[in-house]
């Protein structure tokens, strides 16, 4: 079975793999159904989604009907002020079924002005600190993508006592050392603080070419299979008090799996460099120059 450690200070001992609701998002129910059950064979027992992964909500409350006690639940709202953020939680929860969620995250919370927006007066911290008292949440976070994500949650910290982040975590992206220098920083905070530090985009490749052929089911390139997978996994999973937010590509999910249930080793930069050339991996994210994201999913 994966691992369970602590989820920060929030008491719960929640799975290092962390299931990604984004791949939900274009499924039929029943599909949605086969990929869910997959998750108590592997001890997965955390949940993350958002209001911005199409159906992914709507798919999820079949499932939590009767199992919403077996999983920390977290999902996120991307609207940056007070009432937008109380209504888009709302309704999450309408499209959940449930009456409380474990965790509410900011999502990508990276650009300074949404920032200013998001943490000022009348914005979406307050209405979620709110919903907080109110008992429609337990906990909260905020999220990122792109390259200024360390250093922006580490402004959200010395702001709010966030309870969990989320942050992009490969090898690619550890070869550039600014990066590199942020997101360690942001690690020995969130160590120092107890809270709780999720990554995505483990398995990245990179972005999507025109001349690609293959079936697009997450908005860049994955790592497929075989022991470069393998390594991607280790690669998070052997950095102590890290979890790994699953890929929004669900026919890789076995694959993800399978490597977190065996044996666990960091693998050497040798490795991982000969995997970058052989797969032609690629940063999915360059400061100022593709900090964007195509979709919000993992």
């Amino acid at each position: 079975m994966i691992e369970k450690i602590p989820f920060g200070r929030t008491g719960h001992n929640s799975s290092r793999i962390i299931f990604g609701g984004a791949s939900l998002g274009a499924m039929k129910q029943d599909r949605a159904d086969a990929t869910l059950a997959k998750l108590a064979r592997v001890g997965v027992n955390h949940i993350d989604v958002a209001a911005s992964y199409g159906d992914a909500e709507l798919r999820l409350a079949p499932f939590l009907a009767t199992r919403r006690t077996d999983y920390f639940l977290a999902t996120k709202t991307g609207l940056r002020t007070k009432d937008q953020a109380l209504a888009q939680l709302t309704r999450s929860l309408e499209r959940l079924q449930v009456d409380q969620v474990d965790l509410i995250q900011m999502h990508n919370l990276t650009n300074q002005a949404e920032w200013e927006v998001a943490m000022g007066p009348g914005g979406a911290l307050e209405g979620l600190v709110e919903a907080r008292e109110q008992g429609l949440v337990r906990f909260i976070g905020v999220t990122g993508h792109g390259t200024y994500c360390p250093s922006m949650h580490i402004q959200s910290l010395e702001a709010f006592d966030f309870d969990s982040v989320l942050v992009p975590y490969n090898f690619s992206m550890m070869q550039n050392p600014q990066y590199a220098a942020e997101f360690d920083a942001l690690y020995d905070l969130c160590q120092t603080r107890q809270v709780a530090m999720q990554t995505i985009k483990s398995n990245a490749l990179r972005r999507w070419r025109d001349d690609d052929r293959e079936k697009r089911y997450s908005w860049y390139k994955p790592i497929t299979a075989g022991e470069p997978l393998k390594r991607s996994v280790d690669f998070v999973l052997a950095r102590p008090g890290l979890f790994l937010n699953s890929t929004s590509n669900a026919t890789i999910l076995d694959g993800i799996f399978a490597a977190a249930n065996e044996p666990v080793n960091m693998p050497s930069s040798n490795d991982m460099a000969a995997d970058a050339k052989l797969l032609g991996i690629e940063p999915l994210f360059v400061k100022d120059v593709s900090d964007e994201v195509i979709l919000a999913g993992a």
